[in-house]
């Protein structure tokens, strides 16, 4: 799965590697939780845009109380009836550097940095609906069994997309079945790509804790001994 991750990027930098607009103000951040606003890529027409949404997928016949899943199965994502709309015709990307997984046990877990060497782009998929101050966007990230030096610390991982795979995923035309589900295979192939180039950090144990650390503190992802 995918709990926690940074995006240890300004958004001038991100939108300059995405050749996209940007929608709000960006800065680094080295731990980004659950129902936190994230920064998403979206396609709009012909232009790019990275624009916010909270983490925590939420459509809009969605009830309240009700779930709010941060991660999506690739295996189920086209057929799912929470999330196969979305696949059809709300796909995107959450940038991010890297992203964070636990090894042991309860009251024992080891923190561990997973990251390649700059921007990774993992596929997602979105909703937009009504609140009171007017519209949110809510987003789920798409994960895959793991693989290589992932798969050493959990068995599920992002789906991170290759470049050449990025106006394909984004292309805001709306898929049938068929397309979603080839859609979906394909990407699970190319993840393979990018899989072989990650690595692996054992952090700080501090980063355990969302409520004690400052986000924007580098010093989470240091490798320590």
């Amino acid at each position: 799965m995918c709990g926690r991750f940074s995006l240890g990027m300004d958004g001038d930098q991100v939108a300059h590697l995405y050749g996209s607009d940007l929608a709000i103000p960006w800065q680094p951040r080295y731990s980004i939780a659950p129902s936190t606003i994230v920064l998403v890529l979206h396609q709009e027409d012909d232009t790019r845009v990275l624009a916010p949404a909270r983490w925590g997928f939420r459509p809009g016949w969605a009830r309240n109380p009700g779930p709010s899943p941060i991660n999506a199965r690739l295996e189920t994502i086209a057929t799912n009836g929470m999330f196969r709309t979305a696949m059809a015709s709300q796909r995107c990307v959450v940038p991010m550097t890297g992203y964070f997984e636990w090894t042991g046990e309860r009251g024992d877990k080891i923190p561990h940095y997973i990251h390649g060497s700059g921007l990774l782009s993992a596929a997602a998929i979105a909703a937009t609906r009504k609140i009171d101050a007017g519209f949110e966007t809510t987003v789920a990230i798409i994960t895959a069994p793991s693989r290589d030096a992932a798969g050493q610390i959990h068995n599920r991982m992002p789906v991170f997309l290759t470049d050449n795979d990025l106006d394909e995923w984004l292309d805001p035309a709306c898929l049938d079945a068929a397309q979603a589900r080839g859609l979906a295979a394909h990407i699970s192939k190319a993840r393979d790509l990018i899989a072989n180039e990650l690595k692996v950090d054992r952090v700080d144990r501090r980063v355990n804790s969302v409520s004690r650390i400052d986000p924007a503190d580098p010093c989470l992802i240091e490798p320590v001994a």
